[in-house]
C-alpha cells in the first residue's frame, strides 16, 4: 500500500485498528460477565476491510 493515504481513507483504517481491542475488564465485571468479549474483533487474514 502506498506510504502516502487520502485522509479519509487513513482516518477509516485509524478507527478499524481502534475498534480491534478487546473489551476492558471492568465491562467483563460491571456486565456480570453477559458481555465477555468483543463480537466486532478482526483478524487481518481472515477478513478485509471495506475501506
Amino acid at each position: 500500500m502506498s506510504k502516502h493515504k487520502p485522509l479519509g481513507k487513513k482516518l477509516r483504517l485509524a478507527k478499524a485498528i481502534k475498534s480491534n481491542s478487546a473489551i476492558p475488564a471492568w465491562v467483563v465485571l460491571k456486565t456480570n460477565a453477559k458481555i465477555r468479549f468483543n463480537p466486532l474483533k478482526r483478524n487481518w487474514r481472515r477478513s478485509s476491510l471495506k475501506v
